[in-house]
């Protein structure tokens, strides 16, 4: 920043009074006295070398949230492999197959084995390069470091030490926590934003110890040297503690001295600072942890399936292996051929309970086909093709930034249709931090003719609402026409106008060009436009290229009512020392005028105070009080002629707050100089004073003289949420999902925002747990949270008590309450109270608050959880929900690179979990149930046929039968069921969004529908075998006379399979393309083929299949009678219960798909309005709910209209 000194000669801690004042020299704090463990850290700063062996080294500032690194890569994902019980299972199998019990040879168990812990292994390293390589985007951003002699080099973030000299330009992120040494700013300000760490918009002020401000450039550094002595490595993002040792003296530092990791620097052109913590040492990185391994709830509930099959897999193995050491012990001895005993014990008449022994190795082996191994690659794969069509959904692409959806982990993609609450940051998440000057109200009149999303939003809702419902409110039957309309909302004209002014959406002829001097009470006005352009601690800068002034605020609400002000004609353009310029444009004037304004004081806005004041004095040397602050604050300062537009006032707040707007009221005093001179000298007594009752003094001053104001009007400014952000919260709130709000920000600006997004409207009962800062300094800890019990336990009473069945409440905690809300013995009463609201906001909450509140909703309601963000601040409860999304907006990576998804607007979650999560989910469901019920329908047939054949551990089918079977045979279609599958189209899903809630409930994969599918395949088996061997055994199937052998009977019990198996999936399906119907026709094609081929090879090779296909099956007609009678029997029952539950009890997808396949939709519009209008889950937050409660205060108040023209109407017609 060129002009950067120009602008320092304004020193900038004149501008403040509370936090930011440099206490006079002498008053300079004793340095902190610190021991013992928890202070041990020590920095050389300037000598970077030091800290490379120890006792000094800490570590480097490289940073990773890999799950995996070169050396953890194969233990950790062998672990993760072997973590599911099928896995383990077959490993065992593996290993026994190199046994003589083996019913089968060793490379048809350890192949398919190998296979799918490698695929597994190699998705696994995939996605972890792809974290790696978005970890280095970070690790090789570029700073400026010392090198020595004074000289600044770029270098890697990575390659910085603990020690080094850093310069950080404007705009820039501070690559490690650092010391602040000096600024471009002579007096060694500088301003942060910390939006990043803790979601707070407004920029925080650091300044520099005066000890180090002579270090003002590069030559500076040359002989720099100096030791900070610290504490340790914490999370605390707040509190900082430590020794400067420099030039002979010991300075005492604090957190106003220290630049975290992931904030940035603003409004200052450059800073130096010296690096105290690195990498994960940083603060920012603390309040990370490690990358979780998470897996999904269906996952989780696949693992009891199997223990469940391999329940059943022991008990017939055990019924096998009774029966086998029966035959042996009773019947062997005169099966003279088998020569009993073998040679290697397998079975012994003499020794039958051994023999046993061994054949439970060989049924469990055998019967292995019930667990299906191919199970997880498929799902793999699956997930991975769900997850590419995710990354290429056009619809979530965002071409502002370039930016398309990632799904960054494929492991969760079916939990995106599970979810239950959705946790989600404010700032930059939902909004985009940027403020819109929309109204204003002036002398009780209001301005602004534009409409705010909110309310745009609404009233279109409103609108498809009535056209749904048939409702025509704009009619009342009278002869005087309309007396109950609906509201009218304007639509914006400016958006299609190209000369948008950011900051700026205000539009009313009535105010613009000055026409504003023709209202009455123009006086008024002029006082209202001066508080906007002299109330605020802005610094102008001018573009050289356009002649207009830009603005460096504090706060977006400052930048944009400078702006407002300048569109008004009241434009700032210079600041002093001790005075403001504005320049001001009438319509009186044929020229601007230039006005100095003396500035006198300015009393600072803090929370607490939540109001800001400045003190100036005109050309006519009037002295005025100008002042901003909440509606509430304010108004209990009015004097009593103060509050002529006190009502009028107040009703236009409260509508502005329904409409979503940030409001602000606006007041004066004017002053005499005598007045003025006497609190100045107390002002400045409190100002210098000395000890820690310095703050409550000025308080106690300043509010002395914020009183007996003046109400000029407020101010109404659009926190402009990210797009679509109202619509979205309505659809997922449509779609029963929960929402909690967790920010950073105070409690005045979440409730606004809150208001915004629909979260909280009008007429919802606000629960505030909160408490004051006196009873927080001066209680016990015993007594404050007996306060929150007492509070929670009476807000509880009071939603329990409630009787109306519309009542909606909200509830709103600060970080403070929580951190006692959080504690064991209160969190489960919090989270009861908690999950009785609509909407919940958490304010002022740290990022391990964040984490613990989202572990507490997991862990206390046991359903799926999702957080959502943008910052590092987020980091922690993305990382502890079941789903983490990270926003990859322009505030760093660090979300997204601790996310499993990642989007680049919130609105597009609306399409990731209302469409995306709809049918990963309902796809992973289907095709696991059509998984355990093929491999059911199979496996038993082996143990039938083992019954069958005297329990002899012989397989019906050959080895390379069964090696195909959940390869190629039947794994096609299944993919292609869990790929490409859709009960409903995209746009249905949109437009029903309650069908959403088939996944929460889990109606898809809950243990009635699994032992259903469990049941069709035990009843798939036993008509495969039986039939079969019905129509086999005892009759001959060629012509020559021949029965059939078992290789005959199995070959063809295999095909019944095959197209049994088929057939069912083609009846699971609801969408068909031409893959599904290329996959299912070549699962059965690619049999026949390998049977032809198989047949083919040499007798050595092929064995007893050799041509058993050519010569033996194809020419008899009863092998194709067969095939066709076992498959339609298969296949009768689920068609008859599909067919009777859409005909008596469909599901809500089976309606839409009649409706659409009969082309309802089209031919009867208005019905399909209805159905939709209908389908919506009932919800009392989102744009929805606000409709709903408007058309109820509208029937009301036309009953109440009914009930008075009745009367009146009986009489006239009597009188008639």
């Amino acid at each position: 920043m060129g002009h950067g000194r120009i602008r320092a000669k304004i020193r900038r801690s004149s501008l403040y009074t509370f936090g930011c004042i440099r206490p006079p020299r002498e008053s300079t704090d004793e340095p902190h006295q610190f021991r013992g463990p928890g202070y041990s850290r020590q920095v050389c700063c300037n000598q970077p070398q030091l800290h490379q062996k120890k006792p000094l080294k800490y570590v480097s500032n490289y940073i990773s949230t890999t799950k995996y690194n070169v050396i953890t890569f194969l233990p950790k994902a062998l672990f993760e492999q072997f973590r599911r019980v099928a896995n383990v299972y077959f490993l065992l199998a593996a290993a026994l197959s190199l046994t003589p019990v083996s019913p089968f040879s060793a490379y048809s168990m350890i192949a398919p084995l190998a296979f799918v812990i490698g695929l597994s292994m190699a998705k696994e390293a995939v996605e972890n390069w792809h974290r790696f390589m978005q970890d280095m985007k970070v690790n090789m951003r570029k700073v400026n470091v010392h090198n020595g002699d004074g000289v600044f080099s770029l270098k890697p973030w990575m390659n910085i030490r603990v020690g080094d000299v850093l310069k950080v330009e404007k705009d820039q992120f501070f690559p490690a926590d650092l010391l602040l040494l000096s600024s471009s700013y002579e007096d060694g300000i500088c301003y942060v934003e910390t939006m990043n760490l803790d979601g707070e918009t407004n920029l925080k002020v650091k300044r520099s110890l005066e000890a180090t401000l002579t270090l003002d450039d590069d030559a500076a550094f040359k002989d720099f040297k100096g030791t900070i002595k610290c504490e340790d490595p914490n999370p605390n993002l707040y509190a900082f503690v430590g020794n400067l040792e420099y030039d002979r003296q010991v300075f005492p530092l604090d957190p106003s001295q220290i630049l975290l990791r992931d904030s940035k620097l603003r409004n200052t052109g450059h800073v130096y600072g010296v690096v105290i913590f690195s990498g994960h040492d940083s603060k920012v990185m603390q309040n990370a942890t490690k990358s979780p391994s998470k897996r999904s709830t269906i996952e989780k509930q696949m693992d009891k399936i199997i223990y469940v099959l391999f329940t059943l897999l022991v008990l017939i193995s055990l019924i096998s292996s009774t029966g086998f050491a029966i035959k042996t012990k009773t019947q062997m001895p005169s099966w003279w051929y088998l020569q009993a005993p073998d040679d290697e014990g397998l079975y012994d008449p003499n020794n039958a309970a051994l023999s046993g022994f061994y054949h439970l190795v060989t049924a469990l082996i055998l019967y292995g086909y019930l667990i299906p191994i191919s199970l997880y690659v498929s799902i793999e794969l699956v997930k991975v093709l769900q997850a590419l069509f995710i990354n290429q959904d056009i619809h979530m692409y965002d071409e502002e930034t370039g930016t398309p959806a990632q799904a960054r982990t494929s492991n969760l993609n079916e939990e995106l249709g599970m979810v239950d609450t959705i946790l989600s940051d404010k700032t930059g998440t939902l909004t985009c931090n940027q403020m819109d000057f929309l109204k204003c109200s002036i002398a009780g009149i209001p301005y602004g003719m534009r409409s705010s999303e909110v309310e745009l939003a609404a009233a279109s809702q409103m609108a498809e609402d009535l056209e749904g419902h048939g409702h025509d409110f704009s009619r009342t039957g009278g002869q005087n026409g309309s007396e109950i309309e609906l509201e009218t909302v304007p639509t914006p004209k400016g958006e299609s106008s190209p000369s948008r002014i950011k900051g700026f959406s205000f539009e009313d002829h009535r105010l613009m060009n000055g026409n504003w001097s023709r209202e009455h009470d123009a006086d008024v006005h002029l006082l209202f436009f001066r508080v906007l352009a002299l109330c605020h601690t802005a610094i102008p800068e001018l573009n050289e290229e356009t002649g207009t002034y830009s603005y460096e605020a504090e706060s977006p609400d400052e930048g944009a009512f400078l702006v407002a002000a300048r569109e008004f004609g009241f434009e700032f353009c210079k600041r002093t020392q001790s005075s403001i310029l504005v320049r001001e444009r009438h319509h009186s004037y044929e020229q601007p005028i230039e006005r100095e304004f003396k500035l006198l004081n300015l009393l600072d806005f803090t929370s607490k105070r939540k109001r800001m004041s400045v003190i100036v004095q005109d050309e006519s040397g009037q002295i005025l009080l100008l002042c901003k602050g909440a509606d509430s604050i304010i108004f209990d300062r009015l004097a009593k002629n103060g509050r002529v537009y006190e009502e009028a006032t107040t009703k236009h707040l409260n509508d502005y707050g329904e409409a979503g707007l940030r409001t602000l009221a606006l007041a004066y005093r004017k002053l005499e100089e005598s007045e003025y001179s006497a609190w100045n000298d107390e002002f400045v007594k409190a100002k210098t004073a000395i000890g820690g009752d310095r703050e409550a003094m000025l308080e106690r001053v300043s509010d002395m003289m914020e009183r007996d104001l003046i109400l000029i009007g407020a101010t109404a400014v659009e926190d402009k949420l990210q797009q679509g952000v109202p619509q979205c919260i309505d659809k997922l709130a449509q779609a029963g999902l929960k929402l909690w709000v967790l920010t950073g920000d105070k409690m005045e600006t979440a409730i606004n925002i809150g208001f915004s997004c629909s979260l909280l409207r009008q007429g919802m009962k606000q629960i505030c747990i909160t408490t004051t800062a006196d009873m927080l300094n001066q209680d016990s800890k015993k007594a404050v949270k007996e306060n929150i019990v007492m509070q929670i336990t009476n807000a509880s009473q009071m939603i329990k008590l409630e009787k109306d069945p519309h009542a909606a409440f909200a509830l709103i905690i600060d970080g403070k309450m929580l951190s006692y809300a959080l504690e064991d013995d209160l969190k489960h009463q919090f989270l009861s109270l908690a999950v009785a609201c609509a909407s919940v906001i958490c304010c002022r909450v740290s990022p391990k608050q964040k984490a613990m509140v989202t572990r507490l909703v997991k862990e206390g309601t046991g359903k799926t959880t999702l957080a959502i963000g943008d910052g590092a601040n987020d980091v922690g409860m993305i990382q502890e929900a079941d789903i983490g999304v990270g926003i990859s907006g322009v505030e760093g990576m660090q979300a997204v690179m601790a996310s499993d998804f990642s989007i680049a607007q919130f609105r597009f979650l609306e399409r990731l979990l209302v469409v995306h999560g709809h049918w990963c989910y309902k796809r992973i469901a289907q095709m696991i149930c059509y998984f355990f019920y093929k491999n059911i329908a199979f496996g038993l047939t082996l143990f039938y046929f083992e019954a069958f054949t005297g329990f002899s551990g012989q397989s019906v089918y050959d080895d390379w039968y069964m090696l195909l079977f959940n390869v190629v045979l039947t794994s096609l279609p299944v993919i292609a069921l869990g790929v490409f599958e859709q009960d409903v189209s995209s746009e249905i899903c949109l437009q029903f969004p309650a069908l959403y809630q088939q996944g929460p409930r889990n109606l898809f994969f809950d243990w009635y529908r699994i032992f259903g599918w469990m049941g069709n395949g035990l009843y798939c088996s036993l008509i495969v075998f039986f039939l079969n061997i019905i129509i086999f055994y005892d009759q001959a199937f060629r012509v020559g006379g021949q029965t059939a052998d078992m290789t005959v009977v199995g070959t063809a019990m295999f095909t019944c399979v095959i197209y049994a198996v088929n057939c069912q999936i083609a009846l699971t399906m609801s969408h068909f393309t031409w893959i599904q119907h290329f996959l299912i026709g070549f699962s059965i094609i690619a049999w026949y083929v390998f049977l032809i081929l198989y047949g083919m090879l040499s007798p050595e090779l092929a064995g007893n299949a050799y041509k058993i296909f050519v010569e033996a099956l194809a020419p008899a007609p009863i092998f194709w009678l067969s095939t066709l009678l076992v498959t339609v029997a298969c296949n009768l029952p689920y068609l008859a219960h599909i067919s009777f539950q859409r005909s008596f009890n469909p599901m809500d997808h089976h309606v839409i798909q009649e409706i659409k396949y009969y082309k309802k939709d089209v031919e009867d519009r208005h019905m399909w309005t209805r159905e939709r209008s209908k389908a919506r889950q009932e919800t009392k937050i989102g744009f929805s709910a606000r409709v709903d409660a408007k058309i109820r205060h509208l029937r009301q108040m036309l009953q109440k209209k009914s009930s008075v023209l009745s009367p009146r109407v009986a009489l006239a017609a009597t009188q008639t």
